[in-house]
């Protein structure tokens, strides 16, 4: 009789809602297994077993990539690096997600990561002169000596290379030297009332052009001509001045009367000037291009009135401007650094802020690469950017790193240059003067990785690292860093010492991702030469949960009892069952498991349903049904 022929039947299963994590209620019935609710026998023999097996974790994949063994997912997960010259500024390494993330890092400090390939400690500084607070640094070369020419509060002093510092004759009466400039034979200074010019070899300066008595003023050497700034107002001056002549007409007044203008620079096509509104509610860079058609008394083009080519975003405003090689606009504002480039035109497009840590206050430029004064890890210090490459492709987001710091100090460097032609960077920090030392490497340094957690958010268990440094001028430590910022000592090794593959013994626990920072030191035996490190590999293990496939044999017949000859079923029940079942695997849905053998009782999904119709195997089953063999994965 097929169900529903008698009212009096109970219905023996809820199918309005048969998925989901649904419980069995008990009947009194010795039921071995329940699955979505619905009670079965177990039917365990040799020919169908109950079975409990490791579902597949990991997939094979063929490696592809440029770094050999990064995407073989079948053994260790491994990641390294072998070269660091993209710069600082990432959170996570995935090279997956873009090719140049392979040489970059999160941060380092006293590291030279620019030579591809390798990592070395970077120079030390000492300061060599301490006074006045100097106002700006020039390097010069005065036919002897490469040297820096600087200002000490109403002095002008010259330093060369080697440490002697000797003070430049002033003429007239002596006063707060505002701004410096040269055109390389020549210096030109402007303190209140004054603008100066001397020759850089013989020292001693004369009175050239009588200025109002101010506080602030710019002056700089640009396009064979000097440009200076007074106040909010712009000058063209000869630079072949004699005497105390008084200042010329007026190139350009900014219409606020507080405006300061922070910067003059030159590009191919144009004079830049740069600055801000004190509050910094604006800050802009003006454009100044030439009329060749009509020539000033120098016999130069006339420079046509300034217009604006950048405007800044509220609250940044500009410390210091310039172009270097006749392309490359660098920006040090109050909020860190960009870089733009220059058009046919002298219109200048910028990218966004490639370091915004700390303020940036002047520029210098040497082979391809900008230096830039500002704070590192809270000291005085440079941050340099390599002009030569962008990190990501058709952008202006270039590379950059910490680099020379003066160890110690608590405030920002305000000046950069260089003595004269050599590469030998000198910066201002408060009232003293840093140089780079020429022999000297810093005690130590380090560089710290973006976390890895191998473009997946599963857990790993981060297993072993290999260092690849030589030891032979000084040591490492190795740091392993949580996603709490936590750090904790793997390896330390010592000048000389073999660096073995070693566990990564902490955090014990799997993490979703891990960095890494390796500290180098100096020699111990001579302070100018350190190790050389040349890139790690990570191995690491998938720590994800596993889940399991169990296979249930299972009586289904029509009419069934248990050990204790409790009947249950009724004719079609066996179909109704495996109906229901099917029912709930095609939705997809999760399912309550539950053995009361056991006591287990969990969520799972349905792998597989196998039916196989059999003869009733002895007197406790009747009817239609057979053998259902019900595989789960657990979740």
């Amino acid at each position: 009789m097929a169900y529903g022929s008698d009212i009096t039947e109970a219905i023996p299963y809820g199918l309005s809602n048969p998925s989901g994590a649904t419980n069995f209620t008990a009947t009194g019935e010795a039921y071995d297994i329940a699955i979505a609710g619905q009670p079965f026998f177990l039917a365990a023999s040799d020919e169908t077993p109950y079975r409990r097996v490791t579902a597949q974790y990991r997939k094979q994949q063929i490696d592809q990539s440029r770094e050999p063994g990064e995407q073989t997912l079948t053994g260790w997960w491994v990641r390294s690096q072998s070269t660091f010259h993209y710069g600082a500024g990432i959170k996570f390494f995935e090279p997956a997600q873009e090719e140049s993330l392979r040489f970059q890092f999160t941060e380092s400090k006293g590291i030279d990561i620019w030579t591809k390939g390798q990592a070395t400690l970077l120079y030390d500084t000492a300061s060599f002169y301490a006074g006045a607070a100097p106002a700006q640094l020039i390097g010069v070369n005065d036919g002897t000596n490469d040297c820096i020419l600087f200002t000490d509060g109403t002095a002008l002093k010259k330093s060369t290379t080697g440490g002697t510092t000797t003070t430049i004759t002033q003429a007239g009466t002596a006063s707060t030297i505002l701004s410096l400039t040269t055109d390389g034979s020549n210096y030109y200074f402007i303190n209140g009332t004054k603008i100066h010019k001397g020759s850089v070899a013989s020292g001693s300066s004369t009175e050239i052009i009588n200025t109002p008595s101010v506080t602030r003023a710019t002056i700089r050497y640009v396009k064979q001509r000097l440009i200076v700034a007074i106040a909010n107002v712009l000058y063209e001056i000869s630079a072949n001045a004699t005497g105390s002549s008084d200042l010329p007409t007026a190139l350009f007044t900014h219409p606020n009367a507080n405006w300061i203008w922070s910067s003059i620079a030159e590009g191919p096509q144009a004079i830049y000037v740069s600055g801000y509104a004190p509050n910094g509610s604006s800050s802009s860079v003006f454009k100044i291009t030439l009329d060749p058609t009509t020539p000033n008394s120098l016999g130069f083009p006339t420079l046509r009135t300034p217009t604006v080519i950048i405007d800044l975003p509220t609250g940044e405003f500009i410390n210091d401007f310039d172009v270097y090689l006749g392309l490359y606009a660098v920006l040090a504002t109050n909020k860190g650094l960009r870089v733009g480039v220059t058009d046919a035109t002298g219109d200048v497009s910028y990218g966004p802020l490639l370091f915004d840590q700390a303020s940036c206050n002047a520029i210098a430029f040497k082979d391809k690469f900008a230096y830039l004064a500002s704070t590192v890890d809270g000291e005085s210090g440079l941050v340099r950017v390599d002009l030569s490459a962008t990190v990501l492709q058709g952008t202006l987001v270039f590379p950059w790193a910490w680099d020379v710091i003066a160890a110690g100090t608590t405030s920002a460097a305000n000046q950069v240059a260089f003595f004269g032609n050599t590469d030998r960077l000198s910066f201002t920090t408060g009232n003293n003067i840093f140089a780079e030392s020429t022999t000297v490497l810093v005690s130590e340094g380090y560089i710290r990785t973006g976390y890895i957690r191998y473009s997946t958010l599963e857990t790993k268990i981060f297993k072993l690292m290999q260092a690849r440094i030589d030891t032979s001028n000084g040591g490492i430590s190795i740091d392993s860093i949580d996603s709490a910022d936590n750090f904790y000592r793997i390896g330390n090794f010592s000048q000389f010492s073999i660096v073995p593959e070693i566990n990564v013994n902490y955090p014990v626990t799997a993490q979703e991702y891990l960095g890494f920072k390796f500290t180098l030191t100096r020699s111990t035996v001579n302070t100018g030469l350190g190790p050389l490190f040349t890139g790690y590999q990570l191995k690491s293990l998938p720590a994800i949960p596993r889940q399991r496939l169990i296979q249930y044999p299972l009586f289904c017949y029509d009419n069934e009892s248990d050990k204790f000859n409790n009947e249950v079923g009724y004719e079609g029940s066996a179909y109704d069952r495996l109906t229901n079942l099917e029912s709930i695997e095609s939705n997809g849905d999760t399912i309550r498991v539950e053995d009361f053998r056991t006591g287990e009782s969990y969520i799972g999904l349905i792998e597989e349903l196998d039916f196989i119709n059999k003869t009733p195997e002895g007197k406790r089953f009747s009817g239609y049904g057979g053998t259902l063999l019900v595989t789960i994965r657990t979740v």
